[in-house]
């Protein structure tokens, strides 16, 4: 497939790979740019975005996706914001990790774990329910906000960290690497 006009100011190739463009962005869907992200809408006609349709755990063979755990999560009222990550298990292939920052004035517990575990257990199934809840004050993300799941999976992985360059607050990772190593 050639692209002759692509829109104005969107990507128009991979550096030194330009089948691998049209094989990543234009395959997908027949004449339709595909970015890898999800959305849905709902009855009102909003529009939900859900994150990267790739972004899926294999917990005892079954594909859980991480924005479908996370939601699930900050359903709970008690939730300000959770990431979630799959890491290494050699039962299930993968154990569902989450880290969960409650709401101001709320404490953390190991039954307000067992609550979350429940929770989420209770809205997807007994299958999505995480294996750790890690509460943190804050998760580490880039300046523009976004949540940096790779660092999380390698704190849960024990592993040396990766690119932190584009992190707003590397404090916030000590902390949570500290955390995890002292469970």
């Amino acid at each position: 497939m050639v692209i002759k006009k692509p829109w104005p100011g969107m990507l128009r190739t991979i550096w030194g790979d330009p089948d691998r463009y049209v094989k990543t962005y234009w395959s997908r869907f027949d004449k339709m740019y595909f970015t890898g992200d999800g959305c849905k809408r709902d009855k009102d006609g909003y529009f939900w975005l859900l994150g990267r349709v790739d972004d899926i755990m294999l917990v005892g063979g079954h594909n859980i996706s991480t924005t479908e755990v996370e939601s699930a999560l900050v359903d709970h009222p008690e939730v300000a914001e959770a990431a979630v990550i799959g890491r290494s298990d050699e039962i299930t292939g993968q154990a569902i990790s989450a880290f969960v920052t409650l709401k101001l004035g709320i404490a953390s517990s190991q039954d307000k774990i067992e609550e979350l575990k429940m929770h989420v257990s209770k809205k997807i199934g007994p299958i999505s329910k995480p294996r750790d809840i890690f509460f943190t004050a804050d998760l580490p993300k880039t300046r523009s906000g976004k949540i940096m799941r790779r660092l999380l999976r390698d704190i849960a992985e024990g592993r040396a960290l990766g690119d932190t360059t584009t992190l707003a607050d590397p404090a916030v990772l000590q902390a949570l690497r500290e955390k995890y190593e002292e469970s």
